[in-house]
């Protein structure tokens, strides 16, 4: 019976989120207060009903209930109970039911993180969330049920994709989608301004640490998959410009647009029009990602589904939704406004900085899409790959990486002298010698590379610490956790750019054949082959290898243990790399081919500064949710 509950109670969540979407939004239009006060308890039952129903799945898993068809196309009864736990988000059914279990989880935020909000604006908000619920919802239940049965049930299951077998694959799917969906509550914000006709400072406040909130966790869940992508597939990259990989990259880089697009309104008044469309564009791209998993369209390891009818309903709401609140926009969105500004002062740098954001997204939807625009107008098959993306994105990051240390020290309106620039100067020649020893010194196969690298690190790290100084030396100047979250995340920039680059471009492969006993020079150090035994896992048999790590005076440094597993359901093959990892270097083994007499193919990886990737990336996030906490967002309006 536990299925038929969790069916229950999606349906039920269904019937909650139209109550919520149609009685608050009514209310509000009709200023009617009681209709308005039952979006607050509806969002609540949405949750506990969502909560119920997720509830239901996951027991379902642990329990290896095969007669329920999801269960069975994503389980059996080897599979270790971590990933039971895991599994319930590991194809399409599931992973769309925590996206309705997150949305729930957001609407019951706003609901209860805003009573000092009016009630018209709490109405809108929680009206606007409840009709993206009423979507996906439907969507679920009539489209991709996963409580639907199996009679008569299969006596045992398909297994978990392997690759979703990690630890990665515990934290990766909630993060990224509390990114994802997060952006759905200033999305909201915005629709709930345009229905409501008043665009001021204050639905701004009201909206910025949703929005920094949102974009911290997708940040966090993006770096999770990078991290996870790394570990698990065996080639040893962190990024590769795969379909899905740019599908929660676009939001993300919307969404970075918006919150300094958002700062500007809030302070001054300007860019009013402009950071709507933003808000609109950031869940607009999140429901595209969520079109290109799960429709079929495209090809790769983080795709859901092949399913035409379900990429069609997901096509159909997110021409409604889009092409709705673009018409909305079109028709209440602001004109100009906000206080005039030079062409030098923060503002302008702000809008510098949201130009080059909004042209990077639109460079990765273009190479995203045209190869599918490309396919269905019989073009050819055409592949857009790394070399695309990379020297586009390095065109357009270099600008914004020369600007961003004057941002904040640049003052609002005008800057009427080169103050900034005399302050700058020191720390420009420290950042310039910084890169002229990374080409002398750097040893890399690219040397400008590292030397730009270095240069990029250096001046945005340095120009951050110079903000900090210039706010610490001024006796009454306050340094909010607005500021802080700011120089957090603008110091992760620096470090994820050292990670970046000098990995790159300082990552040295060898591709080995390799019989026990043999050796080979990782550059002062020595990685020794002993040989490959056999492993069993819960749900594979592994061959295991093993590897010690010896420094220059044969000191041991670590032990690898790379596997090539075979899956008892379904025999597939998987490598899993042996990684020894410090903030310095990773060094990462992996099996190849059996060459026979106890010989390896092998692909050993030295990888400067990698682990700086994740560190800055992190940064980032913790800016972001550091600044979602500054007490001046949660300031009470007399309005309220």
């Amino acid at each position: 019976m536990i299925p038929e509950l969790g069916q229950i109670a999606l349906l039920l969540a269904l019937l909650v989120a139209a109550l919520q979407a149609v009685l608050p939004l009514l209310g509000a239009h009709r200023n009617k207060p009681t209709w308005m006060q039952v979006a607050r308890p509806a969002a609540f039952a949405q949750l506990l009903c969502l909560l119920c129903a997720f509830a239901a799945l996951t027991v379902s898993f642990v329990q290896q209930d095969f007669s329920v068809k999801y269960v069975a196309d994503n389980s059996n009864s080897l599979l270790p109970l971590v990933y039971r736990f895991t599994a319930v988000w590991g194809s399409h059914e599931g992973s769309l039911l925590l996206w309705a279990l997150v949305l729930a989880l957001w609407s019951a935020a706003v609901a209860e993180f805003s009573r000092a909000l009016p009630d018209p604006v709490v109405a809108r908000v929680l009206g606007v969330m409840g009709l993206v619920a009423v979507g996906f919802l439907s969507f679920l239940i009539f489209t991709s049920n996963p409580f639907a049965r199996l009679l008569p049930a299969p006596v045992e299951g398909r297994d978990l994709n392997p690759l979703l077998q990690d630890p990665g694959m515990i934290a990766h799917p909630p993060m990224l989608y509390l990114g994802y969906v997060g952006f759905s509550v200033p999305f909201a914000f915005a629709i709930a301004a345009l229905l409501q006709g008043e665009i001021d400072a204050r639905w701004l406040r009201w909206t910025r640490p949703w929005t920094n909130a949102a974009w911290g966790f997708l940040t966090c869940g993006i770096t999770l998959g990078s991290w996870w992508a790394y570990k698990e597939l065996g080639w040893g990259g962190w990024w590769f410009w795969d379909p899905v990989e740019n599908a929660s990259f676009m939001p993300w880089l919307a969404g970075t647009a918006l919150l300094h697009s958002q700062a500007v309104t809030e302070k001054r008044g300007s860019f009013s029009g402009w950071t709507l469309l933003l808000a609109i564009a950031a869940f607009a791209l999140s429901l595209l990602g969520t079109f290109l998993v799960r429709s079929g369209v495209i090809t790769s390891v983080h795709s859901f589904a092949a399913d035409p009818a379900r990429g069609l309903f997901i096509l159909v709401f997110l021409f409604v939704v889009i092409g709705g609140s673009l018409l909305l926009y079109a028709l209440r969105a602001p004109g100009g406004g906000g206080k005039p500004f030079a062409a030098y002062s923060r503002e302008t740098l702000l809008l510098g900085n949201n130009l080059l954001l909004a042209c990077a997204c639109a460079m990765v939807l273009l190479g995203t899409l045209y190869p599918l625009l490309a396919d269905a107008l019989h073009l050819g098959k055409i592949s857009v790959g790394p070399p695309y993306f990379g020297l586009l994105f390095f065109v357009l990051m270099t600008p914004l990486l020369l600007l961003l240390p004057f941002g904040p020290l640049v003052r609002w309106q005008r800057e009427q002298d080169l103050r900034v620039v005399a302050m700058l100067a020191p720390w420009l020649l420290i950042a310039l010698a910084a890169g002229i020893a990374s080409f002398v010194f750097g040893h890399a196969q690219i040397p400008w590379k590292i030397a730009l690298g270095a240069i990029a690190a250096a001046w945005v790290g340095f120009g951050t610490l110079r903000f900090v100084w210039s706010r610490f030396k001024v006796a009454g100047k306050k340094f909010t956790a607005e500021m802080l979250g700011m120089c957090l995340a603008h110091s992760g920039i620096a470090v994820f750019a050292i990670g970046a680059v000098f990995g790159d471009a300082q990552a040295v492969q060898h591709e080995l054949a390799m019989k026990p006993g043999d050796s080979a020079a990782l550059g002062r150090d020595r990685i020794v082959f002993d040989g490959v035994g056999d492993n069993a896992g819960p749900n594979y048999q592994a061959h295991r290898g093993q590897f010690r790590l010896l420094a220059a005076d044969n000191g041991m440094l670590a032990t690898l243990h790379p596997e090539k597993r075979e899956y008892a359901s379904g025999g597939q093959v998987m490598t899993e790399a042996g990684i020894d990892a410090n903030l310095v270097r990773d060094v990462y083994v992996s099996l190849g081919e059996d060459l026979g007499g106890g010989a390896w193919s092998l692909r050993v990886q030295v990888k400067p500064f990698v682990r700086w990737i994740w560190i800055g990336a992190l940064l980032m996030a913790l800016g972001g949710f550091v600044t979602a906490c500054d007490k001046r967002f949660r300031k009470r309006e007399s309005a309220a």
